[in-house]
């Protein structure tokens, strides 16, 4: 009997899930904490966010595209945290008017 190769998982939901992870936790910061400390747990959050990009590349176990699979979770989660964090920038701007 022979054996039916399956194909690979696709190594860019891992990415996909990263960016969730980054908008979810930038988003609850965001809500959860007052604006004079917003900005220094954004970045705690974000090397959060660039450990767990790491241990889920690793856990695809997959090489090939690794540094691009990581390098694309890091910078898409930093846009996606600083697009959330100017977006409550101006929120807490426009809130003071």
């Amino acid at each position: 009997m022979q054996e039916v190769a399956l194909a690979p998982r696709n190594a860019f939901h891992g990415v996909i899930a990263v960016l969730g992870v980054a908008a979810v936790t930038a988003i609850l910061l965001g809500f959860l904490l007052p604006a004079d400390t917003r900005i220094g747990w954004l970045l705690i959050a974000f090397g959060g966010v660039v450990l767990l990009s790491f241990a889920v590349q690793l856990a695809y176990a997959r090489p090939q595209g690794f540094v691009v699979r990581v390098s694309a979770s890091i910078v898409g989660s930093l846009v996606l945290m600083g697009m959330v964090s100017a977006a409550f920038g101006v929120a807490t701007l426009v809130s003071a008017f």
